[in-house]
């Protein structure tokens, strides 16, 4: 039988974290059509014109980065070390400097680093001229989640990317419509609240009611910031989710991030309404707090890990999983002689299921078995800081780093082989970036 593509002799990441060794999987129509031991496998059982050599590699789902910020690409190194608020006093006037051209180079060099870490799938939180980022995203591949940035208020938001509820709304719709499904259906289209303190009643209500209305996803960020719970708390007497709950914005099809300064009571119903959560632990840890993750996993929320952008960290998310990990160990582990208070499965449960229900992709992606898309990664375990190990599913967690990847499939199509990304040219993207990045900080006065 002829397929796509033909990976044999590798070991394998189940949907149960335990790792099968000397495997066989074929590829067809984008989707995973066999998988099994590759002595199962009858000469010429399955033929293909391009057969990967999985030997020395683990094959394993591609990572879902749950939050990020494309149009940030071009503030890292700009915001470490810097005394609050940040994002007042730096990322709004960056954002609100960048024209199109940037914005799009800017989404292929951070399409660039998601690839090249692994990442095959992202939730864009959004910012200006979005459909730029749309454009990048086809071309390079990557399946995403992408929505416009949304705020109606806050005194220090320039007016270029303020907007009424009828513009958000009118702007939302035209969005959708216009680009719902592209790149062969890798690309979604969502609504978007910034945060609650840029968003009136008015604009959370309508952005949640377009969402359902169009079967799509809600973005937005939620407990990130002392000064959100005092915020709500001030003005409508509710802490942060319960404010979204007052608002119908809750449910099923909300993706939150950061999930910081969550109390108790906000956990039990985030977990009631279904809400998908989402941790950013090298941001959250340097500006806001530990999460009470455990607690949240307890509830059985489905949890995914996001890099945040490039600002204050690089796209990789096995920094994240090893961050995350750390943090919880030490916070919540130690106090209580717990050092399993965050296991290695768990960490990749939640950069590979909790992204992929988090886009509200949880049936097709995120886990490797026949009739599910083929997004998936090949790393390079046959070297010294991942082998010999008594348990490769805890090294991937401690020794394996983005430059282990050496082959992205996603949706059925190699994205890139032994480390050459073939659908984005590195080197003018690069060359591109160096150049472009002194005129924005100039026009943002950065």
């Amino acid at each position: 039988m002829e397929c796509d593509i033909l990976i044999k002799n590798v070991s394998v990441l189940t949907k149960d974290f335990e790792i099968n060794s000397n495997q066989t999987v074929a590829i067809q129509d984008s989707q995973i059509i066999a998988i099994g031991s590759s002595g199962s496998f009858t000469d010429g059982q399955y033929l293909s014109s391009e057969v990967i050599d999985g030997k020395g590699k683990l094959l394993m789902p591609g990572m879902v980065d749950g939050h990020t910020h494309t149009c940030q690409q071009y503030l890292r190194g700009r915001t470490a070390d810097e005394y609050p608020m940040v994002w007042a006093r730096i990322l709004v006037p960056f954002e609100s400097n960048l024209t199109e051209d940037d914005v799009y180079e800017g989404a292929k060099l951070s399409a660039l680093e998601m690839i090249k870490s692994g990442t095959t799938s992202f939730a864009e939180s959004g910012g200006m001229h979005m459909h730029r980022v749309v454009d990048a995203t086809v071309e390079a591949g990557l399946r995403a989640a992408i929505t416009y940035s949304t705020m109606d208020s806050g005194g220090f938001i320039p007016n270029s990317m303020l907007t009424s509820v009828e513009e958000a709304v009118s702007r939302g719709e035209k969005f959708y419509k216009e680009y719902q499904g592209a790149g062969e259906g890798r690309v979604d289209i969502w609504f978007a609240l910034r945060q609650v303190m840029t968003s009136t009643p008015e604009l959370v209500q309508a952005m949640a009611e377009k969402a359902r209305e169009y079967n799509t996803g809600l973005h937005t960020h939620l407990a990130e910031h002392r000064d959100e719970v005092k915020h709500c708390l001030q003005n409508y007497q509710k802490r942060p989710a319960e404010f979204l709950d007052s608002m119908g914005a809750l449910g099923p099809n909300l993706l939150t991030a950061h999930n910081v300064l969550l109390s108790d009571g906000e956990i039990s119903l985030l977990a009631e309404r279904g809400v998908h959560l989402i941790h950013c632990p090298r941001n959250n840890y340097s500006s806001h707090g530990f999460p009470k993750t455990p607690t949240i996993l307890h509830q059985g929320i489905s949890v995914g890990l996001g890099s945040d952008g490039a600002a204050s960290s690089s796209l990789s998310l096995f920094e994240e999983m090893r961050t995350l990990r750390s943090g919880m160990k030490a916070f919540w582990g130690l106090q209580i002689f717990d050092p399993t208070v965050m296991s290695a499965k768990e960490l990749l449960k939640m950069a590979t299921v909790g992204g992929a229900e988090a886009i509200l992709h949880g049936e097709e992606i995120g886990v490797i078995e026949i009739g599910r898309k083929a997004d998936l990664i090949l790393i390079d375990i046959d070297q010294p800081h991942i082998l010999p190990s008594h348990n490769l599913v805890n090294s991937l967690i401690e020794t394996v780093t983005s430059a282990d990847v050496k082959d992205v499939i996603i949706d059925g199509k190699i994205v890139m082989k032994n480390r050459e990304v073939l659908t984005l040219d590195e080197e003018k993207i690069l060359f591109e970036s160096k150049n472009r990045l002194q005129s924005i900080a100039e026009r943002a006065g950065l």
